[in-house]
Formats: C-alpha cells, structure tokens, sequence
C-alpha cells in the first residue's frame, strides 16, 4: 500500500505492518538522510473517510510527526535533518530509525495535524508539499518530484497482476494487485542512468 525512497537509494520494499492500520518502514544509516518520499502505491486507496499520519521515530527520541497523505494527496516529501539536531546526529553514526505510517479518520489525521502546525519550530520538520506557497527553486524541485513520482509509479503499474491461488493468501480473491520488486529496481537503475547522462 505504501512505499518510500530515500535519495541515493532504491526503493523500499521493508513495510512491516506492526498494527491493524499502523505501518513501519526501518530506515538504516538513518542520520545520513536529507529527504525522504513517501506514497501510495496506488494499489489500494484509502477508504473513504480515512487518510494517514507519517511519523519519525529515532532512538531513544518519541514519535514525531512529519505530515500526512491521503487520497487527494496520495505522496509526500519529508526533511529529516530538521527532527535531530546536528550533535543527535553526530552521535548516532550507523542508527537505525523507523518512519510510522497510521491510517485513520480523516478528522483525526486533520487534527493532529492542525496540532503538529501550531508546535513552535513544526515548520521546519517537514514539507507538506501541497499545502505550503513555495520559493521558485522549491516549485522546480516540486515539480522534478512529482514528474518523478509519476514516473515511478506509471512504470511499476505496468507491471501490475492480480493474484491466482499459487500465491497463498493472496490469492483468495482479494482485491489486489501485485507489483513486483524487480520493477521498482529496473526503474530506480533507468533513472540513474538518466541522470547520469543528463537526460532529466
């Protein structure tokens, strides 16, 4: 239902869902990372009615929200140099954190985050892309994210099938498509090559 990509690397495809409608990706090296992307699928939307927070979680740290996705805004750009301060991350060399995703009520996930905005500082956490006026340089970054995103996820639902029965509980029927991994990894090396020769 979710993915996420980290600049410089492929996509991760390590979801655990540790919860009903809660979700977590682990993030290694963690300090190392600037931005983060993080979308649906377009596999399975949400239910109607409901939406998700996105979250952080370092050691030893709580639970600090970045944003949200939804249907009308089903992918998000995250900066996470601006959770942990530069001694934090000086002293965690190699650690480990973990991005949270919890599906909820809209009106819930619309409350927390009208809370998260009112937080002194909460500007700085994240980029919600949609809902903040954007400098030049920042809609062209914009821009090449969505173009990419829409790339990504053009490319990866070409591969799409539905389940059969060789699948286990996949196959039962469900409603649900199955991308696979290699689709993700033959774009992510398509678009290096890309940007390695200029192209973008």
């Amino acid at each position: 239902m979710f993915g996420c990509i980290v600049a410089g690397r492929l996509v991760q495809t390590n979801l655990q869902q540790v919860d009903v409608n809660k979700y977590v990706f682990e993030l290694p090296d963690a300090h190392s990372i600037n931005h983060i992307v993080v979308f649906l699928l377009g596999t399975v939307p949400f239910e109607p009615g409901y939406a998700a927070t996105v979250h952080l979680l370092w050691p030893n740290k709580s639970w600090q929200m970045l944003g949200a996705l939804s249907n009308d805004k089903p992918s998000a750009i995250f900066r996470l140099k601006a959770t942990i301060t530069p001694e934090e991350a000086a002293s965690m060399p190699g650690v480990n954190a973990e991005l949270g995703i919890s599906i909820e009520p809209i009106e819930a996930v619309e409350q927390q985050l009208q809370q998260m905005r009112q937080q002194p500082g909460a500007s700085n956490n994240a980029m919600v892309v949609a809902q903040r006026q954007q400098s030049p340089s920042a809609q062209g970054a914009l821009q090449f994210a969505e173009r990419t995103l829409q790339s990504l996820f053009d490319y990866a639902m070409s591969f799409a099938t539905r389940p059969d029965a060789s699948m286990g509980a996949f196959g039962s029927g469900a409603a649900v498509q199955v991308l696979p991994v290699k689709a993700f990894e033959d774009w992510y090396n398509s678009f290096l090559r890309k940007i390695q020769r200029g192209d973008l």
